[in-house]
């Protein structure tokens, strides 16, 4: 039984901080907070040292980190993807896949499967994230436009009934079939979102009545304002904005969206409806320059440069090389956003739309002891996932 203490801490719940705080943690969960020092004898003690104490960080869509991509189609790269991340603070993921055939789906539903239950060095895995095939190409920004394909209804019951791990799918509304595919989702419990998509409000109106829910990476391949012909249509972003039961998701890199838009995201959605996202590729924790997008053998060859991927031809985006350190660090320094808000949109909010909202998201008595320890500048110095370190930093002692 795994007992520890932690103490002389701000410690984040999900009202307020509290100054010096005590965190007490018993067999894997969170067992007491309290405002003053408790006696606990038998337990291990830890310092905070006056820096936060903080819920883990949950990325809901992210593809790879350290060198791997979930679509390398090995155990070996979901592990280590989870390995790495850990050391920014992410507690909990979604492994996302990328654009790509059927085989390739089943493959990652089997591999999520086997490598979730070798996983005890990383990030918990809380769901895979199918974003694609059935995407419009017009908005294909980085995914491969040779997968790209309708909903094929026979194809998509044949990989949800594979396994029962898919937790979200990524669709294009406005494409033939989508609405009932959208329908087919929600029936089976995954959540359907609006993705690489040229639609326009009244479409999805049109599929949020049928079940999608969420907006995946807002501005990033989605319609804004069109003009057709002589009339102007309110696109994916002003209907996100207008439907207050729609949850987005952004990439909080502050290059994918600069400070201007985090600060209209924020002021719109709010931090309930908002959760910061990496969609890192395998170069996120790697040096800059050439990498690849996908799987290592056959995906598109991108550029990483100042902090962001780029395609070859830097025409566009090729992915996000962020942790989530960086997304809550951008949110505070570059948006002025309060930390606790900031915090809840990498936790409380990912974890509420992700279904798991009962065991975490939040410093909370009785749910997993998923902890962080940062400091001001939200460099993570300890992460603890199910009250296990994972990992310390070198200078945290």
């Amino acid at each position: 039984m795994n007992k520890l203490k932690i103490i002389n801490g701000y410690i984040i719940t999900p009202y307020r901080i509290i100054k010096n705080g005590t965190l007490l943690i018993n067999d894997n969960k969170i067992e007491l907070i309290s405002e003053v020092d408790v006696e606990a004898p038998d337990y291990c003690i830890i310092d905070a040292k006056e820096n936060y104490v903080s819920p883990g960080f949950i990325d809901i869509h992210i593809h790879g980190g350290g060198g791997y991509d979930f679509m390398d189609g090995t155990e070996e790269a979901y592990l280590k993807i989870a390995e790495i991340h850990a050391k920014y603070g992410t507690t909990a993921m979604a492994p996302t896949t990328l654009t790509c055939a059927k085989a390739d789906l089943l493959k990652a539903i089997d591999l999520y499967k086997s490598a979730n239950l070798k996983n005890s060095k990383g990030a918990q895995f809380i769901g895979l994230h199918l974003e694609g095939p059935y995407f419009a190409l017009s908005q294909s920004g980085a995914q491969d436009p040779r997968y790209i394909r309708n909903p094929d209804v026979e194809e998509y019951k044949e990989v949800i009934a594979h396994g029962d791990v898919i937790k979200r799918w990524s669709v294009a509304p406005e494409l033939p079939g989508a609405v009932e595919m959208g329908k087919y989702l929600k029936s089976h419990g995954i959540i359907a979102a609006i993705a690489h998509t040229d639609a326009i409000y009244e479409e999805v109106v049109v599929a949020v009545e049928n079940g999608y829910s969420l907006a995946t990476h807002l501005y990033s391949a989605m319609s804004g304002v069109t003009r057709r012909n002589t009339y102007r249509y309110a696109g994916v972003i002003e209907s996100a904005f207008l439907m207050d039961q729609m949850d987005v998701e952004i990439i909080a890199d502050g290059i994918h969206l600069p400070a201007p838009l985090l600060k209209l995201v924020y002021k719109i959605k709010g931090p309930d409806r908002i959760a910061l996202i990496t969609d890192a590729m395998r170069a996120a924790g790697m040096p800059e320059g050439e990498s690849i997008l996908g799987n290592k053998e056959t995906g598109l060859k991108v550029i990483v440069e100042n902090g962001v991927a780029i395609m070859a031809d830097r025409s566009s985006f090729a992915g996000s090389v962020a942790t989530t350190d960086r997304l809550v660090r951008t949110m505070v320094q570059m948006a002025d956003i309060p930390l606790i808000e900031a915090v809840r949109m990498m936790s409380k909010t990912p974890a509420t739309i992700m279904g798991v909202e009962t065991i975490k998201g939040t410093l909370t008595v009785g749910k997993d002891a998923d902890v962080l320890i940062f400091d001001e500048n939200i460099n993570i110095k300890i992460t603890m996932i199910n009250g296990k370190i994972i990992y310390t930093s070198p200078d945290f002692v």
